[in-house]
């Protein structure tokens, strides 16, 4: 495993591209900081700061730091779709192969990188949380600071469902730029499904349905904080109540996504005449 990731870095670290991106996929994190430290001016009357809001106290930090590091994935997806491209572009791919790298090591090379950069990430996002939380929180208990802490483990699983799902459109289009577009393409159907669906039946069971889809059910480990930090202000409101929890039949979902678009980047790569 060790071989093959080393293999893999030394390529990123290589090509100049490669090394931008990465570095701006691990700096962007940290705006999260800087969102903590936001002071909004209102009409000149009042400041407005929203570290002092106490929507940085623990618990409610870990699910709000993790859903708005995940929006800043998109980087290391670039990055992703780039280790294909350039394979097939600079013809490494087959001089790989006839080196005396498998097929199968060459995809696993691909996925160890992206557990590699998806721990990593999960790491910074986890201490950047922990000193802003500790920083701004009234609850400084160790009881409640590691309450909902599983929403970290949530980000680890998004980031390497999503990657890997980069990964098996990177050797599916072989064009980087195309494999990207792709996404977006995947995201419109998932909600043309969804609305075929509501159509045909009801939203309820459009909505379990969505659930299962690879975008939809990525999103869902990590739902929107926005709703909840308002039920903290206004508790009495009982329609902003929504299940917010990470739930163990959501990891099993993405987790099964990643597997099947690992086994089908193989399958392409085994199939392909290069």
């Amino acid at each position: 495993m060790l071989r093959l990731l080393n293999l893999e870095l030394q390529k990123l670290l290589l090509n100049r591209t490669s090394k931008i991106l990465i570095f701006v996929s691990f700096i962007l994190p940290f705006f999260v900081i800087l969102l903590s430290s936001l002071k909004i001016n209102v009409f000149g009357i009042f400041t407005l700061e929203l570290g002092e809001l106490g929507i940085f106290n623990f618990p409610i930090i870990w699910h709000l730091t993790t859903f708005f590091a995940a929006q800043f994935k998109f980087f290391f997806a670039i990055v992703v779709v780039s280790m294909i491209g350039n394979e097939y572009s600079n013809k490494t791919i087959k001089q790989n192969l006839i080196d005396g790298l498998s097929k199968k090591e060459f995809i696993l090379s691909k996925f160890y990188t992206i557990v590699f950069f998806s721990l990593v990430s999960t790491v910074l996002i986890g201490l950047i949380t922990l000193c802003i939380g500790l920083y701004y929180s009234s609850f400084t208990e160790l009881g409640i600071i590691i309450q909902e802490i599983e929403f970290l483990f949530a980000y680890f699983i998004k980031l390497i469902g999503f990657f890997s799902l980069c990964l098996f459109f990177g050797m599916l289009i072989k064009r980087s730029a195309f494999a990207l577009a792709f996404l977006f393409i995947l995201f419109i159907l998932e909600w043309i499904i969804f609305g075929l669906i509501t159509w045909k039946a009801n939203a309820d069971i459009a909505e379990r349905i969505q659930g299962f889809f690879p975008l939809k059910s990525m999103y869902k480990l990590i739902d929107q904080p926005f709703q909840r930090i308002a039920m903290t202000k206004f508790p009495d409101k009982s329609d902003l109540a929504y299940d917010y929890a990470v739930h163990w039949h959501e990891y099993g979902v993405v987790i099964l996504w990643t597997a099947l678009f690992v086994f089908l980047s193989y399958r392409l790569l085994k199939k392909r005449d290069l």
